[in-house]
């Protein structure tokens, strides 16, 4: 006898927590998430159990055996397959009645459009490197007035940006211009965490390699970003509770049990940032890697 699904019992358990009448909100909202990978899919599915009912999901990947440290898609059975359907067939498998329109393309200046149309609020989870499509899609929400909210997984914690209609844009906090990758990177890495809780515990700096755009990364801080961010986009979406917008950030590190919270007004143009920026460039300059990257 199977037991059909009815999204009142479901989601009965965040009654207490939300109202009857906020869960309901909860449903008819819209998010969009780009990128399936570590975090991407992470959201979906923690923002699907949330009750949240329609999304929007991006990503021209597949999967394969190196996502498996931190990819909640990622196992034997999907090795090869697409990351938006593998996630997508995942959230309806919690809630049959969700709504999934899936961009199997990515996201770009092209679709941008079209992937924002109606949404309530925008999840970043693009891989780091994915600056041109990050830079377009944020500048899309300033834009269109949408909510937008970033965390970063880093090292085993997580870091947190919320952008807000008609507060302080994206551009304006990482002020990438049009600046070489490498310098974005930079800029993307000083940005997003100026705590640095992370740091003191990477035991092999090697492991980061701008040049081959890669890093280390773990799934505690995919699951942290995701609990963080859906956090913030409840309270987003039903319109209660305090939402620090940026240059306001905070990083949350779980191996150093530290919690940091941050203004930089000015983002990258103030000026610890600008000595962090300048240290960071000299340090890379150091690096092996460096001298295929310039």
């Amino acid at each position: 006898m199977t037991n059909p699904f009815q999204y009142e019992q479901a989601f009965s358990r965040n009654i207490g927590w939300v109202t009857p009448n906020e869960q309901a909100s909860l449903r008819g909202k819209r998010v969009a998430i780009a990128g399936g990978g570590g975090v991407g899919g992470v959201h979906l599915l923690t923002l699907a159990r949330l009750g949240v009912s329609h999304f929007h999901i991006a990503d021209f990947d597949t999967f394969d055996i190196v996502n498996f440290n931190r990819q909640v898609g990622a196992m034997m059975s999907t090795v090869g397959q697409p990351k938006a359907e593998v996630l997508a067939r995942m959230a309806r498998d919690i809630n049959p009645e969700i709504d999934i329109k899936v961009f199997p393309e990515g996201v770009s200046k092209g679709n941008l459009k079209e992937f924002l149309d109606g949404v309530d609020l925008y999840v970043d989870a693009l891989d780091f490197f994915a600056f041109d499509a990050r830079k377009h899609t944020f500048a899309a929400c300033a834009e269109y007035g949408i909510p937008a909210t970033t965390a970063a997984p880093l090292g085993m914690g997580a870091a947190l940006l919320n952008f807000l209609p008609g507060k302080m844009t994206f551009e304006e906090y990482f002020q990438w211009g049009d600046l070489p990758d490498l310098d974005k990177a930079i800029r993307f890495m000083v940005g997003l965490a100026p705590a640095g809780l992370h740091r003191p515990y990477l035991v092999m700096p090697e492991a980061v390699n701008f040049d081959e755009r890669r890093g280390p990364s773990t799934f505690m801080a995919c699951q942290l970003c995701a609990g963080i961010v859906a956090t913030e986009a409840l309270k987003i979406l039903l319109g209660r509770g305090d939402v620090l917008a940026a240059p306001h950030g905070m990083q949350f590190d779980a191996y150093r049990n530290k919690l940091a919270r941050t203004w930089r007004p000015g983002g990258n143009g103030n000026l610890l940032h600008r000595l962090m920026i300048s240290v960071a460039k000299r340090q890379f300059a150091r690096t092996p890697a460096a001298a295929t990257a310039r």
